[in-house]
This record gives structure tokens, sequence and C-alpha cells, in this order.
């Protein structure tokens, strides 16, 4: 059964860059009414005022936050999380609050956004998560860690929350903001190295994966479903 984004309200959280941007921006040109929402309000009223969209700052570490948040949109037909505020570094050495801090953005954010959000039958539940809970790599232990996590609720709510869809994607090396922390020439070199080893001969852009997620909005069938996004990351 074909769906639809128009007249459905959509909310998109971390909705004010990279994915979470895309993804609204790719909602609203579908005809949703979209709301992101955002721990920066100086960075979402910019965002919502260009796209004619409704702001709501939310943090996803805070109960009472994303309670206020699901408790001003009212019921919704679906929802998106990409916020997360990831630290890392070498298992042996990096903080404890600093793990506990990525777990508490990524894993129980998202907890909390599935108890408070109120979704309309048949609406849908989407989730960001990553490659790295496949595909290790050194000094990113609590990143795979928090993925698969994820993931795995993805599929256990797909059940609890039905007849609310609940799905993750998992996007590989993808070119969003969330790298311009990075000096410019590493970042460029890292990009440029990233894309020689894989298959589609690119890194991934945040379409490539607001464009899944999309699909996963208005795919009936689709419940339980992780999808890997990452130019062929898996398999070279």
């Amino acid at each position: 059964m074909e769906m639809t984004l128009a007249g459905k309200k959509v909310v998109v959280i971390g909705g004010s860059s990279g994915i979470g941007l895309a993804t609204a921006e790719l909602a609203k040109t579908q005809g949703a009414d979209v709301i992101i929402a955002s721990r920066s309000a100086a960075k979402l009223d910019p965002v919502a005022e260009r796209l004619k969209v409704t702001a709501i700052p939310a943090d996803v570490t805070s109960d009472q936050s994303v309670a206020d948040l699901f408790r001003r949109t009212g019921p919704v037909d679906h929802v998106v999380l990409t916020a997360a505020q990831l630290r890392t570094g070498p298992f042996k050495t990096v903080a404890m609050e600093d793990v506990r801090a990525t777990m508490e953005g990524k894993f129980w954010g998202a907890w909390r956004v599935a108890r408070e959000a109120v979704i309309r039958p048949g609406g849908s539940l989407t989730l960001v998560t990553g490659f790295l809970s496949v595909r290790p790599r050194p000094n990113s232990a609590i990143i795979s860690a928090a993925n698969g996590a994820l993931e795995s609720l993805a599929r256990a709510l797909a059940l609890e929350l039905a007849p609310v869809r609940v799905n993750a994607v998992s996007p590989g090396v993808i070119d969003t903001p969330i790298r311009a922390a990075m000096p410019e020439e590493a970042r460029r070199e890292m990009l440029a190295k990233t894309a020689a080893a894989l298959p589609v001969g690119r890194v991934g852009m945040a379409d490539d994966i607001a464009q899944q997620i999309a699909a996963f909005m208005t795919n009936g069938f689709a419940t339980g479903s992780i999808v890997y996004i990452d130019g062929g990351a898996l398999v070279h």
C-alpha cells in the first residue's frame, strides 16, 4: 500500500543540521507538516524560518524536555531521531563521563523519545544508528555499542509499539557538518580516502540517508528493519 507524507505531521529531532535537516526538507517538499527539534535554539530558528516549518527546542538527554516536546506537538504521524552528541576515544583511557554521555544522548535519548511520542497507528518511528555497529574501528567502541543497542531497540519496539512501525537507518561515512570540527585539510583527505575505497566511489551525503528515512515513513510494510546505507562499506 503506497503512503504519502502529504498532510502528515512529521517530527524530526536533530532537524537543524545534517541528516535531520535533509529529512525535514524532503518531508516538507512532499507536503508534510514538519516540526524540527534540536537542543540549540540558535541553530533551530533560522532553519525553521527558511524551511517554513515549526521549531521546538528540545534536549533528548532530559526526560522533562522530551515530555514537553511531545506535549506541544500532540499526536503525530512520524518521528525521526537523528540527534546525538558523541564523545569517544581509546577504550582504556576515554573518560567514563564521556562514554556515559554518548549513551545518554544516543541510546537513552531514543528510549525517551519512543516512550513520550504519541504516534498514530500506522505511523512510524525511525532511528539513525551507524555502520560502526557491525564494522567497528579503533577508538570508537562506545559508538559501536550505542549503535548496536539502538538497532536491537528498533527491533524490539517494532513489536511493543505495533501498529506503529519502528525502523533504523545505519549510515556509513556521510559528509555532514558533524565533521566540520576536523581541520579542513584532514577532513578532505579522510573523505577522499574513504571515497576511493568504496564501491560507489564517493562518501554519502545527508540526502542519501533522508531518502531512506522517507521510504521508511511511506512504506507501510516496513517495520523492525535495519537498512545499511553505506556506499558498500560492509562489502568492500
